[in-house]
């Protein structure tokens, strides 16, 4: 099936699919450069890409910088040179020094959620590199672009809306991200693609895209039919043979029931959607006393939160499954099978 081109300014994505960022240790290079080399955008996750460092525990922030650089090489060079994208959260502490990094080491396109993203216009200023914010709602749109049109005279490249099906932190309540039904939330899509498109006129083409529980070439022409020119997807990539994830994370994925998928309270403030494992029932009842901090996250207090999200998150990318936590998307249970990113982009484009 063919559908059009997502263009971002001067960049095209040839097939209109943004695999979304995933950390602690899930997209890094190998996926994200096996996905833009099939004509989609595939990005890299800025969480604790270090991790394996020798030196990640004495400096997590070094470590993560050094392979944040190393990963955008690798995955410009598997991909032919097609363009990378980077996924920041807005929560992290050091913030401008992943965007710096982004910058100096090549990445085309940098993409923030869990958070406001307020001064990435500034951060990004006199620079090629192309930015979305993720948004959930109409009034996070217009917070933004009202505030990046009046203070700089600039707004996004293009937008990302992330539904209430979307896997790992969510900018929902508990309770909307569990009861939103996708009608009525589609009509919330379509206000934020006619709100953008409202500033097309002084500032250019701004593509928007949706995030969230996109499964099928289906649910792609779906929100193509919404207005928006592409989708991004995250969960299904786990379950390619490039996916940086370990294949015992990529067996749980598979192993997931419909009643496995549970909304949790992550300690960045945020409730996040992961499978219910032995770790995740024990956080249920107590905490887990972080004994390491990274300084990482913004409003997390290692004296009082539930466990560091960092450790339980690289425990997952080590394979220690039962003491880690799996974040997912609402149709993890629908996954069947491990395929390639070649083979999964076949089939959603219908081939």
């Amino acid at each position: 099936m063919k559908r059009n081109p997502l263009v971002i300014g001067d960049l095209t994505i040839p097939v209109p699919i943004i695999q979304g960022g995933m950390g602690v240790g899930i997209s890094l290079s190998r996926l994200a450069g096996a996905v833009s080399k099939e004509g989609g955008l595939g990005v890299i996750s800025a969480a604790q890409p270090g991790y394996p460092d020798v030196h990640f525990m004495k400096n997590a922030l070094e470590a993560n910088l050094k392979a944040l650089a190393e990963h955008i090489k690798k995955a410009k060079e598997l991909s032919g040179g097609a363009p990378i994208g980077v996924n920041i959260m807005r929560a992290s502490n050091h913030y401008a020094e992943y965007v710096r990094c982004c910058v100096e080491h090549g990445a085309d396109v940098i993409i923030s959620g869990a958070g406001l993203p307020v001064e990435l216009p500034q951060l990004l200023k006199d620079t090629k590199v192309k930015f979305a914010p993720i948004v959930s709602s109409l009034k996070a749109a217009k917070v933004l672009f009202q505030r990046w049109d009046k203070r700089y005279q600039k707004v996004a490249d293009f937008v990302v809306i992330e539904g209430p099906k979307a896997g790992g932190h969510l900018g929902f309540t508990a309770e909307d991200a569990q009861n939103l039904t996708q009608e009525a939330y589609d009509q919330e899509v379509v206000r934020i693609v006619e709100f953008v498109k409202g500033y097309e006129e002084k500032y250019g083409h701004i593509p928007v895209v949706f995030a969230g529980g996109v499964f099928t070439s289906e649910d792609i022409d779906h929100y193509l039919a919404l207005g928006c020119e592409g989708v991004q997807m995250a969960t299904r990539f786990v379950a390619t043979e490039e996916c940086d994830a370990p294949e015992s994370y990529k067996q749980a994925y598979l192993a997931a029931k419909k009643e496995d998928v549970v909304i949790v309270k992550s300690p960045v403030g945020m409730p996040g959607r992961a499978i219910r494992n032995q770790f995740v029932k024990e956080r249920e009842v107590e905490r887990e006393p972080v004994e390491k901090c990274f300084d990482c996250m913004d409003h997390c207090n290692p004296a009082t939160t539930p466990y560091c999200i960092s450790m339980a998150l690289i425990r997952a990318a080590r394979g220690q499954l039962e003491h880690a936590l799996l974040f997912c998307g609402e149709n993890v249970w629908r996954i069947q099978e491990i395929t390639t990113v070649k083979q999964l982009f076949a089939e959603l484009n219908g081939d």
